[in-house]
């Protein structure tokens, strides 16, 4: 049975690099690029697979097209991630970082990605019909593809719910308020994205605290995963409210940190765990993924040793 279904509008063949300092109008010479799968809801589907393994019961879905939409299903088979490709007419684009040397910088560039079209859209719902019986959880992860309204993953949301199934949200901007006007079981913002929706600044844990508990009680969502950086992250539910620490760490590629915080939240709630449970592994996954450069994302012997510094921190 599948659990958990991740949704990718808009992934992307993330190409990573380094150079020693970047430097404009000059020709800048850089390390042999490393390629891995990119876009939030592979990248979650990626993790949940290394830290549950057999037992992940989770599926990748993404619409991807070209030459790239191809490299991109090679690299998920041959991560073992279960994935299905639901191909586009257009070229699924391609991301690129840049890692400076000489000050421990990272550039993000990244692209806008292909147009999806009606037909497109329609199939997506017919797949997501066919799975039966209906997940447990979607998550809709990510930026949308030019084409979509920013009402697309509203329309998922509201979809999801006549099937009984659990949303878990994690994009930014009209797409975030939209969505959440619908009602999700759960929302991984960053402060920014936070502020954003809250209309004013959030200058402390008093704000950022007030802001979350405003999701909860207008019921947009029922649990708010407000991730922080190096301050770590503050979870929110009608029930409670955990603060989590982040670990001291020497940062090569702060990528994909959000996807595996969010992965690993969704790893410990699928097997019940406690909250407080779930966002300690979630830092964990995070904390492991700052490690690695690109999207190589966490190992999971790393989150394993780093689960138990945090729950020792405790």
């Amino acid at each position: 049975m599948i659990e958990i279904v991740t949704l990718t509008l808009n992934p992307a063949v993330d190409l990573s690099t380094a150079v020693e300092r970047v430097v404009d109008t000059h020709k800048l010479r850089c390390d042999a690029a490393c390629r891995y799968p990119g876009g939030g809801g592979i990248n979650v589907a990626r993790v949940i697979q290394r830290l549950d393994g057999r037992e992940a019961n989770c599926l990748a879905l993404y619409l991807a097209g070209g030459s790239s939409g191809s490299q991109l299903e090679q690299m998920l088979t041959a991560e073992r991630v279960s994935s299905r490709r639901l191909r586009i007419a257009g070229e699924t684009r391609e991301n690129f970082s840049v890692s400076e040397r000489a000050t421990g910088r990272e550039f993000r560039f990244v692209l806008p990605g292909p147009q999806i079209n009606a037909d497109e859209w329609a199939g997506l719902f017919a797949v997501l019909d066919a799975l039966m019986p209906a997940p447990r959880y979607l998550v809709l992860s990510g930026s949308l593809p030019p084409g979509l309204p920013a009402r697309a993953y509203a329309d998922l949301t509201r979809y999801a719910h006549l099937r009984g199934t659990r949303v878990v949200l994690d994009t930014s901007g009209p797409a975030l308020a939209l969505a959440l006007e619908a009602g999700v079981y759960l929302v991984k913002p960053s402060l920014g994205e936070l502020a954003a929706l809250a209309g004013k600044p959030l200058a402390d844990e008093t704000d950022w605290l007030s802001a979350a508990r405003r999701l909860v009680e207008e019921q947009r969502a029922q649990i708010v995963a407000l991730t922080l950086g190096e301050r770590g992250a503050l979870l929110v539910s009608s029930e409670e409210t955990l603060r989590v620490q982040a670990l001291p760490l020497a940062v090569l590629s702060a990528t994909g940190a959000g996807d595996s915080f969010l992965a690993g939240l969704l790893v410990a709630l699928r097997r019940g765990d406690s909250l407080r449970d779930a966002a300690r592994l979630a830092q964990a996954a995070a904390s492991a993924t700052l490690l690695k450069s690109g999207t190589a994302l966490c190992d999971a012997d790393e989150v394993k040793r780093l689960h138990a510094a945090i729950r020792d921190a405790a």
